[in-house]
């Protein structure tokens, strides 16, 4: 698939660890851009409009709750898909974040496999939207 017509995926966690080892496991399918914060996260989303969006949780300055309230309420980044992929495993966050519009709640440490498929699932359910 040419670099043009590859979805884009925005990773937003402020672990560069993280970040390396996601942009890894999907630069190989996909178009990858990253952010390490709140406000960068939102700046990217508006300029790249990804496809979807993995956000975490637990970040300084701006949360990903604070985040995903903010695209949800952009015309813009509104529709994007956001999976929160996090370490943080009460169900009440979970349910939060769902609440907030995340499409999905994945928790670290991941499978590279599950991660992928969650992905494709809801780039596919996108697309039939």
């Amino acid at each position: 698939m040419s670099e043009a017509k590859k979805h884009r995926i925005l990773i937003v966690d402020d672990e560069n660890s993280n970040i390396t080892a996601l942009t890894h496991i999907l630069r190989p399918d996909y178009t990858v851009y990253a952010a390490i914060n709140g406000a960068d996260a939102l700046k990217a989303a508006e300029k790249f409009l990804p496809d979807v969006i993995l956000l975490d949780i637990v970040m300084p300055d701006m949360d990903g709750y604070e985040v995903i309230t903010k695209l949800k309420s952009s015309e813009k980044t509104k529709d994007i898909p956001v999976i929160f992929l996090t370490g943080n495993i009460d169900p009440a966050d979970e349910a939060k974040g769902l609440s907030l519009g995340a499409v999905d709640y994945v928790m670290k440490p991941f499978l590279r496999g599950q991660l992928l498929k969650r992905v494709e699932s809801h780039l596919y359910l996108g697309k039939k939207n």
